[in-house]
């Protein structure tokens, strides 16, 4: 019933009512964060770098004040996600010639 009541919700909001909830650092980014935010059914708009008034920013993620809360929260974890992932990358690349194997 939760989800039905936001569909509802978010077919009376008009495009004057959305605010920024993250500024993308490219289009990759700004689409990753959509899909996550629209799989939890929050209606969301990008406004591209040209569209924008502060282009310097990136490119603005923008939901529904309405939703502004739980969109951060989304945003939030996609972020912590990244990093992992990131830091994961990161360790694999990790060189462990530098030990030495007699002490092992």
């Amino acid at each position: 019933m939760r989800k039905s009541a936001r569909k509802s919700r978010a077919t009376k909001v008009k495009p004057q009512d959305y605010a920024v909830v993250v500024f993308a650092e490219d289009m990759e980014q700004a689409k990753e964060y959509e899909a996550a935010l629209k799989a939890d059914s929050i209606p969301v708009f990008i406004l591209e770098p040209e569209e924008s008034d502060e282009p310097d920013k990136g490119i603005a993620v923008m939901v529904p004040e309405d939703f502004i809360d739980e969109a951060s929260v989304i945003v939030e974890s996609q972020n912590i996600y990244d990093d992992l992932y990131e830091l994961g990358m990161e360790e694999e690349q990790f060189d462990d010639s530098d030990f030495d194997d007699e002490i092992f």
